[in-house]
């Protein structure tokens, strides 16, 4: 069977705003952070949704740098939300954003959320990246406060992006995909599993969607233009997730 086409970011005639949306864990950018940019280029995202952004000395520099060399700028996130990162096109118009932090567990990480409401053209969406925890009943906790999140943003349609931390069968994904659309289980092109990145045996990345929205495609991208496999090795110890959605307007 042939891998589905991949759309391009689009505004419809009817006003809904076909995106693209990457999820990425780059691990600090502590590999090879040209073939971390090359990567994200190649996926030519509207929103890049990252976890493990830099968040201790200088980490709005390290930011602003992949960001100029993607082309892309940042909305929001990095130390004050724990990790999460939200990069944007500059097709995005910002109407809101705000980082949030999530209740500390004594002797685990803190983990928070960047959030932001963004319009295409008349579609407008929230969005937020998250990194739950790696403690079972912590990460069971913070999927419910990422849905209430998601409720909270006074936007018609939402989308999670990010390191959920276990598969489709772990009680935090499932409650995740039990109130929003599992972009790959609804609509899947190129690879499933995202970790590890030279070893691919898990799928413990995942684009959600609000059920308004359309999900076109969703996977680990293969076949782009500029992308090659052994970027995706050498770029972090996760492999992105890209997703193509239609959301409409109102």
């Amino acid at each position: 069977m042939a891998m589905p086409t991949l759309p391009d970011s689009r505004t419809e005639p009817d006003g809904s705003a076909v995106i693209r949306v990457l999820s990425y864990n780059i691990r600090s950018m502590r590999d090879d952070r040209a073939a971390l940019a090359r990567v994200i280029r190649a996926c030519e995202p509207d929103l890049v949704c990252i976890q493990e952004a830099p968040r201790f000395f200088r980490w709005r520099k390290y930011a602003s740098r992949l960001a100029r060399a993607t082309g892309l700028v940042v909305l929001g996130g990095g130390a004050p939300a724990a990790g999460p990162l939200l990069l944007c096109s500059l097709r995005a118009t910002v109407e809101s954003a705000e980082d949030v932090l999530l209740p500390l567990t004594s002797g685990l990480h803190r983990r928070g959320f960047a959030t932001a409401v963004v319009r295409f053209g008349r579609a407008r969406l929230g969005v937020v990246s998250c990194h739950l925890s790696l403690h079972a009943g912590e990460r069971l906790e913070q999927a419910g406060m990422l849905l209430d999140r998601l409720k909270g943003l006074d936007a018609p349609h939402a989308l999670a992006a990010g390191d959920i931390n276990e598969g489709p069968s772990g009680r935090a994904f499932r409650l995740l995909a039990d109130e929003l659309q599992d972009g790959w289980a609804v609509s899947p092109r190129g690879a499933e599993h995202t970790f590890s990145a030279t070893a691919p045996a898990r799928r413990i990345d995942a684009v959600f969607a609000t059920p308004g929205i359309e999900v076109l495609t969703c996977g680990v991208p293969t076949g782009l233009p500029g992308l090659a496999e052994d970027d995706l090795r050498r770029a972090t110890d996760h492999l992105p997730v890209l997703a193509t959605l239609r959301v409409p307007a109102p």
